[in-house]
């Protein structure tokens, strides 16, 4: 998919039935003012999913043309789509720097559900 000037932009596929999902996501949509990202919810069946619908509800994944990423780079990715965080995304393509952050989201991984169960 591209925008109007030839530049690709960014698919996020997101869990449409986590709550914390859905605050993070509407926060990245206010701050997308130059609508250079598509958000995708992957729990209308309706939605296109290039991968096993769970996998990708999993761990989370965007795609920019035809390079695909997942977990703290597919956030990286998303962060440089967005003037305003472009700095943090691209802080993360150190190998250092991204490596910590996908610690980071392993570990919040395990701790998403009890997150989610609070915030319901």
């Amino acid at each position: 998919m591209n925008d109007r000037d030839g530049n690709n932009i960014l698919i996020v596929w997101y869990d449409g039935g986590c709550p914390l999902c859905l605050r993070e996501i509407a926060l990245m949509r206010r701050l997308d003012r130059a609508r250079r990202i598509r958000f995708v919810d992957l729990t209308d069946p309706s939605q296109p999913c290039p991968l096993d619908r769970q996998l990708m509800l999993d761990r989370f994944h965007t795609r920019k043309g035809q390079v695909s990423y997942e977990g703290a780079a597919a956030f990286a990715a998303m962060w440089r789509a967005i003037p305003a965080l472009r700095p943090l995304g691209e802080l993360a393509r150190l190998p250092p720097v991204l490596w910590a952050l996908e610690m980071t989201y392993r570990h919040f991984l395990r701790v998403r559900p009890t997150i989610q169960r609070w915030l319901t």
